[in-house]
């Protein structure tokens, strides 16, 4: 016995310092040559507030019901861009695509090559009825001040869009000619989360496919670049690239009943009964896995921490089940990790004293890749119990994960760490919605990403009071795409 306890000593303190070891040399960042490290671009900055802050002058809010859209603001925004980025417009030919979609066209010298497509959207979600007194600034005043640009939009998404169309006009004014095709494709009701014929992104990911064109690339919103800092840990800056992004379904659950007068209740309601039900759901969550995506993220990070941190996370793989299970526990990652369920909405009684003959409910489903709205009904029926109404109101399957070895991705990492040598370059999972999906069928490498450097507080302005983006973090946006179009048009 003692010999096995020595053996079993002997061996890990073996595996601790084959930790160590490793940890301090193969299992860290590895750094920025300073040969890597990318120049000065020229970008007009003044130019870039000015314009940004008169895009979010201009409310373009959509709607599921389009008669009730205010379709001048549209038409008001494309007459901006026109004035505002002038060689744009003289070079690149333009079509509105849909009822108000914009589809920019530049071309190259080889356009037998496959095009590559930036992607924006025009719309903003509006401002929630009583809560304008809450801004600091009026939400569509796009006024600049405190070293901010305020307003709806300023994140989600006129920084991206605005940024986009300053990197193609810099690159115009510079007399850049791109080697392959370019494509800018700016839908106008993203936020309303449209499908099929009265969806933008749709009808213009149509318009490629009915002409025979397949994308080499897309990039769209995504995740902003976080600075990542704990005191003698990590000091970063992590770029979350998004390979891609959950489904969603919404699934109305009701339960019928005798009804009658509340002076006489039976032991439990039509709403009680249904209560138990959405109390079985939440307490029976899908299973939660660490995905590559994650395992990856978590891998980056990890390389990027102080030697003591890196001892422990050089044990990735033995640690993983312990991770799932803490990860698991905090819903912010959990989202990350596991189909969500969340109740959102609840019907019974149209009065205080009247029994309900039916109550309803309404959950919300994030799905995760390898899942699917199928998956999530036989999730609901086998938690909700027998005479149980189960109706699929409106859903989507989870996209496609595009691959990391892609030319497109390799560009996003090399231009991130050749700006900044703190940058952090992760795949991960996006966990709302964007255009981007819409590209499956034109396209196998979309990836979502915004090059602007947030802080976490600010990121959840996002579709929320007192929206809005740093200054200081516009001039490295539009370095960004301007490396990014000359990086894939180049060959």
């Amino acid at each position: 016995m003692k010999k096995v306890l020595k053996g079993l000593g002997v061996a890990a303190a073996a595996g601790v310092g084959i930790s160590m070891v490793r940890a301090a040399t193969t299992y860290k960042a590895a750094p920025v040559d300073a040969g890597e490290q990318l120049a000065p671009e020229k970008v007009d900055v003044d130019r870039y507030i000015k314009n940004l802050s008169k895009a979010i002058q201009i409310p373009t809010i959509c709607n599921v019901d389009e008669s009730v859209v205010d379709w001048s603001k549209f038409d008001e925004f494309h007459d901006f861009l026109k004035e505002a980025y002038p060689l744009v417009h003289e070079n690149l030919g333009l079509e509105i695509v849909s009822t108000r979609s914009l589809l920019y066209h530049w071309k190259s010298a080889n356009p037998d090559k496959e095009p590559i497509a930036l992607l924006a959207h025009q719309d903003v979600v509006p401002v929630t009825p009583g809560t304008e007194g809450d801004w600091e600034y009026p939400p569509f005043s796009g006024e600049v001040a405190d070293g901010f640009v305020w307003g709806r939009g300023a994140i989600d998404m006129k920084n991206h869009l605005i940024g986009v169309m300053e990197a193609v006009e810099t690159l115009l004014e510079e007399g850049y000619v791109p080697e392959r095709d370019v494509y800018l494709c700016f839908g106008h009701n993203e936020e309303v989360m449209a499908e099929g014929e009265l969806c933008g992104a749709n009808v213009m990911m149509e318009w490629f496919k009915e002409r025979g064109i397949r994308l080499d690339s897309v990039i769209d919103e995504g995740g902003a670049i976080l600075e990542v800092k704990v005191d003698k840990v990590i000091d970063g800056h992590l770029a979350g690239v998004g390979l891609a992004e959950k489904g969603h379904v919404d699934f109305e659950i009701s339960v019928n009943a005798k009804g009658g007068h509340s002076s006489q209740p039976p032991k439990h309601s039509a709403l009680g009964r249904l209560s138990k039900i959405l109390c079985n759901l939440e307490n029976h969550q899908f299973k939660a896995e660490l995905t590559p995506q994650l395992c990856s993220l978590f891998n980056e990070i990890g390389k990027n921490t102080s030697y003591p941190v890196r001892c422990v996370m050089s044990n990735f793989p033995v640690l993983k089940p312990l991770l799932t299970k803490v990860c698991s526990e905090i819903p912010p990652v959990a989202s990350m990790m596991r189909t969500t369920t969340a109740v959102t909405m609840a019907n019974g009684s149209p009065a205080p004293n009247v029994l309900p003959q039916k109550a309803s409910a309404v959950v919300n489903f994030r799905i995760m890749p390898g899942q699917t709205v199928e998956d999530v009904e036989k999730h609901i029926r086998k938690y909700a119990g027998p005479k149980t109404e189960v109706k699929m109101l409106a859903g989507k399957n989870p996209s496609k994960i595009s691959p990391t070895d892609s030319r497109a991705f390799k560009a996003i990492e090399k231009i991130c760490k050749g700006m900044d040598p703190k940058a952090i370059v992760a795949p991960y999972l996006v966990m709302g919605g964007t255009d981007s999906r819409q590209y499956e069928d034109v396209c196998d490498n979309i990836y979502r990403y915004s090059p602007y450097l947030m802080t976490t507080g600010l990121l959840l302005t996002t579709h929320g009071t007192n929206e809005r983006i740093p200054v200081s973090s516009l001039e490295d946006g539009v370095a960004f795409f301007k490396r990014y179009i000359r990086e894939l048009t180049a060959d």
